[in-house]
């Protein structure tokens, strides 16, 4: 095969501007990740910490196998909107016991975990994924339930997550839930 020809001139003017730009949107984005892996501050890490409890982050990596790729999904979710960038959910397809499986942990950290229109979202984008590549569901719960200010956007999308659950158990494939602590109505718990 042919290789083609580098045409870039990294010494033009507009090279270096969209380099800087670029640079620019790269530390944008770290600062948000960075943001996300706070959970929801430092006062709210620390009362969880106060209680023994690890955070969602900590949680997935203590539950997959050792030095396995982990691969975590729409962590900037929500970003832009009233709600906390990352919708108070880790997502991630990750490997466990030699199994790839989707992961779901909720974030008590950041307004007790409580489920919010892009929760919800994020929740069912997992199980759409998992559903559609038959991985096992696995999900970290400590959750408020519903945010009760948005509820009337989460309740009739909610019902899809506990179809999901339902279609996947009929697919064979296992769904299985931990509770770490609150997994007020509606916080999803099931199991195969």
């Amino acid at each position: 095969m042919p290789v083609l020809p580098d045409r870039i001139d990294v010494r033009s003017e507009a090279y270096r501007a969209n380099r800087a730009a670029q640079e620019t949107l790269l530390t944008a984005h770290d600062m948000l990740l960075a943001e996300v892996r706070g959970g929801g501050g430092e006062k709210y890490v620390e009362r969880h910490r106060q209680r023994g409890k690890l955070l969602a982050r900590e949680r997935v990596e203590a539950i997959v196998d050792p030095d396995s790729p982990l691969l975590e999904l729409s962590p900037l979710a929500a970003w832009g909107t009233a709600f906390p960038v990352g919708a108070s959910l880790v997502t991630a397809i990750g490997v466990i016991e030699d199994t790839e499986c989707v992961i779901i942990a909720n974030e008590p950290t950041v307004r007790g975990g409580a489920t919010n229109p892009y929760t919800m979202r994020k929740t069912l984008r997992a199980m759409e994924i998992a559903r559609q590549n038959r991985l096992p569901l696995v999900n970290l719960v400590e959750s408020g339930g519903a945010d009760l200010p948005t509820q009337s956007e989460i309740f009739i999308p909610g019902g899809q997550s506990f179809h999901d659950i339902t279609e996947l158990s009929g697919m064979g494939v296992p769904t299985v839930a931990v509770v770490f602590g609150n997994s007020t109505a509606g916080a999803p718990t099931y199991r195969a």
